[in-house]
């Protein structure tokens, strides 16, 4: 098994300013842009929200017709049940919080759209609690590597990294990750060349 030391120390070499590539500027952009991007890229989000933003703020957004909501988020995806989450979000966070994103892990995974995930992407970026994030790209690399077992839930993945990894490194070393699973270590075709993980790669192994 890969050392601990080993995967921090290439993680730091090859994404050493990692950070959310999610775009936003107030707090509930985090957490629309967060809920648009389940199953979509965050490329094509940002295009959407730069429109959306734009339009509405979280106090319109609240009052927004859902059919004029679905025209903009069209191209992420499932758009149709998003607009209702992110409507129902805004109406939410201005009914309880006027409009401010609470460190409070519990009512936001009240919210519809917001699971564990979603959460730990939500208070790592904007309250620096130490969380790690476990979307698609950090259960790949985690698996391939060795750092959970193929058949894992992602709660039991993300259980295993914050064991192994130390608590103040949980929300770098999530970035890092998924960026690492995005531009690297791809679901299909990754870049194992000049990876220094190979020796430990399940992917390696099994190919």
């Amino acid at each position: 098994m890969i050392t601990k030391n080993k995967t921090i120390e290439y993680l730091e070499e090859l994404f050493p300013d990692a950070r959310c590539e999610l775009q936003y500027k107030k707090d509930y952009e985090l957490v629309i842009a967060t809920v648009l991007s389940a199953q979509c890229t965050d490329k094509r989000v940002n295009q959407v929200t730069e429109e959306l933003f734009k339009k509405y703020d979280i106090f319109s957004l609240a009052k927004a017709n859902r059919k004029d909501i679905e025209k903009i988020i069209r191209p992420v995806g499932t758009f149709t049940r998003k607009a209702m989450y992110i409507k129902t979000i805004a109406e939410e966070l201005v009914k309880n919080y006027n409009g401010i994103v609470p460190n409070d892990r519990e009512f936001l995974e009240s919210l519809p759209g917001i699971g564990r995930k979603t959460c730990n992407v939500v208070l790592s970026n904007l309250y620096d609690v130490p969380a790690i994030a476990v979307d698609t790209h950090v259960e790949r690399v985690s698996k391939r590597l060795g750092l959970a077992k193929k058949n894992d839930t992602v709660l039991q993945v993300e259980k295993k990294l914050m064991k192994y990894f130390p608590k103040d490194k949980w929300s770098r070393i999530h970035h890092q990750m998924v960026l690492f699973g995005r531009y690297k270590c791809k679901s299909i075709s990754p870049d194992c060349t000049d990876c220094k993980y190979q020796e430990y790669c399940k992917y390696q192994k099994e190919k």
